[in-house]
């Protein structure tokens, strides 16, 4: 079978970048989406300019309709999605704002079951699909200060387990990669904003909070998250569905 083209949210940068440009480099031609669609565009253009192909759009996982009308005018056949898009706030929940806390569900929750229902008459129509979801360590344990975040995180595996059964009568998979820390400016941001909220230093967040927890006691790379999606879009993976792939140094094994 030959590679098929996936599509990959928040790939303007970070986590969604990474994946988008090592898939690139395996031969898979990739449509590099995001909110900001000149950072999608750049990303794209990097692609291609390697020799790999790839396709860029703007969309918005926030808005239903905007999915809808994207995935509508698409022409290309989606084979693959990598629901990557995703924002953090951190904050106690009496001083989260509640538009702020709705918008991290909308976009990485929501947005995900809304893209892989705009997408999946195509999937089925081809008799082929994956749908890769980036979940997090937080799809399994829970931080302070990141109620919205980590609701989102763990929606995205029980919503994974529904999907891998509605789905079970062709070759379509849902699964949920879930890592502990990359190092992406997303990352860097909360570097910043658990420092003020723990009363410590940025070197302190990265050694005490971030990677403490893993006995392995490194970040998770962005080549690792790429290689895995790669394995799950493989006929090898077919029968992997509705699963949570844990990628965390040994966080969870304690």
């Amino acid at each position: 079978m030959s590679k098929p083209w996936v599509l990959v949210t928040g790939a303007g940068s970070g986590i969604g970048q990474g994946i988008s440009e090592v898939l690139a480099s395996k031969g898979f031609p990739v449509l590099v989406t995001d909110l900001n669609g000149e950072a999608a565009a750049a990303v794209a253009e990097g692609i291609v300019a390697k020799g790999g192909k790839a396709e860029s759009g703007t969309l918005n996982v926030g808005d239903a309709a905007a999915i809808d009308a994207f995935v509508s005018q698409l022409n290309l056949p989606v084979g693959a999605v990598v629901n990557n898009a995703g924002l953090q706030h951190v904050a106690k929940l009496e001083e989260f704002p509640p538009e702020r806390w709705a918008l991290l569900i909308q976009v990485m929750l929501t947005g995900a079951a809304m893209l892989t229902r705009a997408l999946l008459p195509g999937m089925r129509e081809r008799g082929y699909g994956r749908v890769i979801n980036i979940g997090s360590i937080h799809s399994l344990v829970g931080s302070p200060y990141k109620s919205a975040y980590v609701a989102a995180k763990h929606g995205l595996l029980g919503f994974s387990k529904v999907m891998a059964l509605e789905t079970a009568d062709t070759d379509i998979t849902v699964n949920t990669i879930c890592p502990s820390y990359v190092k992406t400016p997303l990352v860097d941001k909360q570097i910043e904003a658990q420092a003020k909220e723990n009363g410590i230093s940025p070197e302190e967040v990265v050694s005490e909070i971030m990677l403490k927890p893993m006995p392995k006691g490194v970040f998770i790379s962005l080549e690792e998250l790429a290689g895995i999606t790669e394995f799950l879009m493989s006929d090898s993976a077919r029968n992997i569905t509705g699963q949570a792939i844990t990628v965390d140094g040994g966080w969870t094994v304690r």
